[in-house]
């Protein structure tokens, strides 16, 4: 059974998608520049729909223990607490960030499931960190293309599609082995 968060997660990717059905309804011989921010913004959105999974299945495992245990009340306040308190703060879905916050509440170093065809946890995590690294460049550096200045895209239509499906499957890797460890 899937969770709340990965159902969340399912809708909003969405809009990562339609962003790029957008890019493809618009691109023409020669692409007009101006189309470029749909796949900038298809990143970012992306990166939120994962950012937004983290958070919220994380808080859901929390408190689903807190839900099944016999422990004292404060302590789950406490736990409950605590998790909202650091989620305030977590932002950017780094490999760091996530395998640091299900480590402490959940004691489980998520990353170390992140596997799929020909994809295996290093090399999941070298690519989260440096889609992470893009995306911080693109929302915080726009990275649009000057006029008149040929310049490499900083997202193709190619890149974006393999990001996509990178992001999906990373979490339904991460809800696999949740749903097996919960």
């Amino acid at each position: 059974m899937s969770s709340r968060a990965f159902e969340n997660f399912s809708h909003a990717i969405q809009d990562s998608v339609d962003l790029l059905h957008h890019f493809d309804a618009l691109n023409k011989q020669p692409p007009p520049p101006e189309i470029e921010v749909l796949k900038r913004a298809s990143l970012v959105m992306s990166l939120a729909a994962l950012e937004t999974y983290i958070e919220d299945r994380i808080s859901e495992a929390v408190s689903a223990i807190c839900t099944n245990s016999n422990t004292e009340d404060r302590l789950k306040t406490f736990y409950q607490q605590s998790l909202e308190i650091e989620l305030k703060s977590f932002h950017s879905p780094t490999v760091e960030r996530i395998r640091s916050i299900f480590s402490k509440y959940l004691n489980l170093d998520i990353t170390q499931s992140w596997s799929w065809n020909n994809c295996n946890p290093e090399q999941a995590k070298a690519e989260l960190n440096r889609l992470v690294k893009k995306r911080g460049d693109i929302a915080h550096r726009s990275l649009r293309p000057m006029p008149g200045q040929p310049v490499a895209h900083a997202v193709t239509r190619d890149d974006m599609r393999k990001h996509i499906h990178f992001i999906k499957e990373l979490v339904k890797a991460t809800e696999t082995h949740l749903e097996s460890k919960l």
